[in-house]
């Protein structure tokens, strides 16, 4: 009995040219692939092209080799190129201070199968959440950090994240600002939640500035983060309505709600390899 096919999953984006689904496709079918799933999008305004495609190959077949072959071609063609293997596990570390509601719904999600990942680490600047973080059987590691050791406590964070062979960070509410130094040593994607929606209230206690403007939608907002404090690629974004009687600790309470299914989603999507960024915006296909 042969085996189940293994399916890769590449995206694609570059400048739009004639012909690029079909040259997608042909190769595909020259090396005895079979498509799945196929979506595409063009940015009118700036004349670029993106591809999703998902497609299964042949069980005689190494899914590396192709992968890296399917990297080649695209290359070929001008469009930069990211293959996956579907159902691969990337590890994922959490990074957490006290808040512990995105903390927990990432947690039960994972634990239910929802995200095909390894959570294998959660990092926090505070104590509080290692016995819950051991109950779902994760290494947590506390790394207190001040103004005075934030470098030292960036660099103890680094050197772990590279012993684990972390390819994603969540900041699942980590209230700290993780500098550009970090960001450009890490390499690799981290995705952040903050309680507004963007560009809106940017920075701290945005339910507070949010009340004080007297809006009446808040929001939450999952985006990549960059250098600039909350001004990274938005992928995903919700939002509750509200009113002249609600208070501060209202506006809070609904937005852990929007917070946590707004991450969730983001991370679904980002696991399963539906996210192009570009610029400083995002293709999420559905």
């Amino acid at each position: 009995m042969s085996s189940q096919p293994s399916r890769l999953v590449a995206l694609l984006s570059g400048p739009d040219q004639r012909g690029l689904v079909a040259k997608v496709s042909n190769w595909i079918f020259e090396r005895e692939g079979n498509i799945i799933h196929a979506d595409q999008h063009r940015d009118q305004e700036e004349g670029v092209f993106f591809q999703r495609i998902e497609w299964a190959i042949e069980s005689t077949k190494d899914p590396k080799q192709e992968a890296e072959a399917f990297h080649s071609f695209g290359d070929s063609i001008g469009m930069r190129t990211q293959v996956a293997i579907a159902g691969a596990k990337p590890k994922v570390a959490v990074l957490v201070s006290k808040a512990d509601h995105c903390f927990h719904d990432l947690m039960l999600r994972w634990k239910a199968g929802d995200y095909p990942c390894d959570m294998a680490l959660v990092i926090s600047n505070h104590d509080d959440l290692r016995p819950v973080s051991e109950k779902y059987g994760v290494p947590f590691e506390n790394i207190p950090v001040t103004t005075d050791t934030k470098s030292d406590a960036e660099a103890q964070q680094l050197s772990i994240l590279k012993k684990n062979d972390i390819e994603l960070v969540i900041m699942a509410r980590y209230m700290q600002i993780l500098s550009s130094i970090f960001l450009d040593t890490f390499g690799k994607p981290v995705i952040n939640i903050h309680h507004s929606f963007l560009p809106a209230f940017a920075g701290a206690k945005p339910y507070h500035q949010a009340h004080k403007k007297g809006v009446k939608l808040i929001g939450a907002t999952a985006h990549y983060a960059t250098a600039d404090l909350d001004q990274g690629p938005i992928i995903h974004q919700a939002v509750a309505q509200i009113t002249h009687r609600n208070n501060v600790g209202d506006l809070i309470r609904k937005g852990r709600d929007l917070e946590k299914l707004t991450l969730a989603q983001a991370v679904s999507w980002h696991l399963e390899n539906r996210i192009l960024v570009y610029e400083n915006k995002t293709v999420v296909f559905d």
